[in-house]
């Protein structure tokens, strides 16, 4: 069985510092968000995805994080199905949901994630990343990604002396590669993220919300060079929920057809073994051109996009892969402006993961409820005009040079 997919409903909480939030609170939020958007009682709910990458590492709890956090609020006797992709995990438990409708198994299902990676134990916090790789040869897995930056110079006094999550040491060895193959500058990077925060400012459920200017990023604190603070990600708690219908479901639930999205392609890629100057076979580019054909569209033809920035450089190699501008281009395409909402092609409206914040398992999701809101034109401030198709990739974990999953969502008005 196959037939039109439909997002009626989104929500997410405020992602941040939420100390005395737990998971099933968070999940609470979301969930009655996303319902109140899609004008359903929580009974309507046929299968449940739920999304969670880190809570058995935060605080024990395994197996069945799905039936615990959605039995409270009246969620149960359905079947409940939990999801581990690393960073992919909520756009993982999307495609799922996806499958699910197109198979005919149900066709109101709910996709949520929720992440608590905040505590007071540091060094759990800090952690909770390290099994995003393979654990048993972490030190060659170290190397070898570190040494995809080398030949060229690490400045003095650019790397901090305080404790970051490894997955930064990846992530500039990422950006050195890109600036020894293609003359990629520091200051293009820090475009990339001046952007994006500048975005935030007007996304009430941003993690961070200041302003900054491409120098004000280039004297913050570094990180591990080229990355300064506020080109990283952060630390963050938080979920975020989408409601998705088929076309039964949909006039079951009532719901507007006016503001229901369809879903074009929801496509996951692993990765593979290869060259690492063979980025044509990047598994975001292979994922995308996949979506593209399911979707029946091509880069030209998106209006807004939402893509992975764990760090800013993450979001140039994203942009080439995703075709938005040539392999080597990403850099010059981002400090052009050709990324702002009123750019060629915006990407991180919301402001990204950088600022909007990155709570590992809700992710995905988060995304899609900004591009669900681009597309409903109900953005504000931020708004994109005449948004029409969105895209949004979500990448997770990493083996051997890249990526272990990346997941490519394409969405229609």
């Amino acid at each position: 069985m196959s037939g039109d997919v439909y997002i009626i409903g989104s929500g997410m909480t405020r992602f941040g510092r939420l100390l005395d939030w737990s998971v099933k609170r968070m999940s609470a939020e979301a969930v009655a968000a996303a319902l109140a958007d899609a004008g359903i009682e929580a009974s309507a709910i046929e299968a449940a995805f739920f999304a969670n990458a880190a809570q058995g590492h935060m605080d024990g709890q395994h197996m069945v994080r799905g039936q615990i956090a959605l039995r409270e609020m009246g969620i149960g006797g359905i079947p409940v199905f939990n999801v581990e992709n690393a960073c992919a995990s909520a756009s993982s438990a999307f495609a799922l949901a996806v499958a699910q409708i197109r198979a005919g198994e149900a066709h109101i299902v709910l996709a949520l994630g929720a992440e608590k990676l905040f505590s007071q134990d540091r060094s759990r916090m800090m952690s909770a990343f390290d099994s995003g790789m393979d654990v048993g040869d972490a030190e060659g897995t170290h190397a070898r990604l570190r040494a995809l930056g080398a030949g060229l110079d690490v400045p003095n006094g650019t790397t901090s002396p305080k404790p970051y999550s490894a997955f930064m040491d990846v992530y500039a060895a990422f950006a050195r590669q890109h600036m020894r193959e293609y003359g990629t500058t520091q200051r293009q990077i820090a475009a990339v993220a001046a952007k994006n925060h500048h975005h935030s400012v007007h996304n009430p459920l941003s993690q961070f919300r200041d302003d900054y200017s491409i120098d004000d990023v280039l004297a913050a604190p570094p990180i591990t060079y080229p990355l300064t603070l506020p080109m990283c990600s952060p630390i963050s708690d938080g979920a975020a929920a989408v409601i998705l219908a088929s076309e039964r479901g949909l006039a079951r639930a009532g719901a507007s057809r006016s503001r229901a999205v369809r879903v074009l392609a929801s496509v996951v890629q692993t990765g593979s073994d290869r060259d690492p100057l063979d980025v044509r076979r990047h598994l975001t580019a292979l994922g995308a051109t996949r979506a593209y054909e399911r979707a029946g569209v091509g880069p030209r033809d998106v209006d807004v996009a939402e893509v992975h920035d764990a760090t800013a450089v993450g979001e140039i190699i994203q942009i080439e892969n995703l075709g938005f501008c040539g392999f080597g281009e990403g850099g010059a395409f981002s400090e052009s402006g050709a990324t702002s909402i009123s750019g060629a092609i915006p990407v991180n409206p919301s402001g990204g993961l950088e600022s909007k914040g990155h709570p590992v398992g809700a992710t995905g999701l988060a995304q899609l409820h900004e591009l669900v809101t681009q597309l409903r034109g109900e953005a504000g401030p931020r708004q994109v005009e005449g948004a029409r198709v969105a895209l949004a990739e979500n990448g997770g974990g990493l083996h051997g040079i890249e990526e272990a999953v990346a997941c490519i969502t394409v969405l229609a008005r």
